[in-house]
């Protein structure tokens, strides 16, 4: 066995994409299984933190999605119980949670993201939506792309080809969100970057291409067998490779991130990469993106697990 002990992989919980997380959390135990771990999985339930306290493990492998799993909450109270992580901090998971924030700190450090709003649902319905809304599509043009400001999946989220799609698109959005992104939509390849830090800096895997059957990558896209088709990696040219990858890596430092990332990216028709959002807990099932992106750089999976949480052992 493994000499990292017990270990607790925390999976499910209560935000929308729940069902999401217990699929990444079965892979997550299978691999590190597999690789010589104590592996135990729990929920984040009221027995949680009394069955920690009671039988404290060594380390934890959060794979909560959306709401509290990357927001920072979970990890606080990891912290509180003195439990070592693999994963970025709380204070660097509310930024990078942020949709809006994540864009603007990523922007202060020179990176391209495509030019957007945030809406709170309350504004949009006090200073009137038909004003509000001509006056972003005037500001920022067709198409647009609309999604909430917290969370992932593609939960809530739609394109904008014409003004008149607009009001529908929010209150889909406004269905998993009290605020909406509105940015303006870039037409390109879907591109994801993985980045890892196993003590030596962080590094990108190779990017992952994205191309959906149905033309969208929504939730049915994301973790349906056959719905998407992957290019690991990329068909990119070199220097496009390397533009993404760069920006990923930046990305994840200039938000504060440690242990893993993964930086969602599109790459206009000139072959500019354009940063889209970054996710502080990739998902692990059997049709995300960083497992994907492991295999083509010649990883094991579960090792890449175990060394992440041998790296959250050693801040203990």
């Amino acid at each position: 066995m493994s000499d990292l002990g017990h270990v607790l992989i925390l999976a499910g919980g209560l935000s929308y994409e729940r069902e999401v997380s217990l699929r990444s959390g079965r892979r997550v135990a299978e691999v590190l299984r597999a690789a010589g771990v104590d592996v135990e999985t729990r929920d984040t339930d009221a027995s949680l933190v009394p069955s920690v306290l009671a039988d404290p493990p060594d380390a934890a492998f959060v794979t909560l999605h959306g709401g509290a799993g990357e927001d920072g909450a979970i990890r606080s109270v990891l912290e509180l119980l003195g439990i070592p992580y693999v994963g970025a901090a709380p204070d660097a998971c509310r930024v990078a949670f942020e949709k809006p924030t994540a864009k603007a700190v990523v922007r202060s450090w020179g990176l391209n993201t495509p030019d957007s709003v945030a809406l709170p649902k309350e504004t949009f319905h006090d200073l009137g939506a038909s004003a509000v809304l001509g006056r972003i599509v005037d500001q920022l043009g067709l198409p647009l792309f609309v999604k909430p400001s917290r969370g992932g999946s593609a939960l809530g989220a739609s394109i904008v080809r014409s003004a008149e799609e607009l009001p529908a698109a929010m209150v889909g959005c406004f269905a998993y969100g009290d605020t909406a992104l509105i940015e303006k939509y870039i037409e390109g390849v879907e591109v994801s970057v993985s980045v890892v830090d196993l003590g030596d800096g962080p590094i990108a895997l190779p990017p992952v291409e994205i191309v959906p059957v149905g033309g969208v990558y929504d939730y049915a896209a994301r973790y349906t067998a056959g719905h998407t088709e992957f290019f690991a990696p990329a068909r990119l040219t070199d220097d496009v490779t390397q533009a993404c990858l760069a920006m990923a890596v930046a990305a994840h430092s200039a938000l504060g991130l440690r242990d893993l990332s993964r930086t969602d990216l599109i790459v206009d028709e000139a072959g500019k990469p354009w940063f889209l959002e970054v996710n502080v807990a990739p998902g692990m099932t059997e049709t995300s993106l960083l497992p994907m992106a492991a295999e083509a750089d010649g990883r094991d999976l579960g090792m890449l697990c175990k060394g992440l949480l041998e790296i959250a052992t050693a801040r203990r």
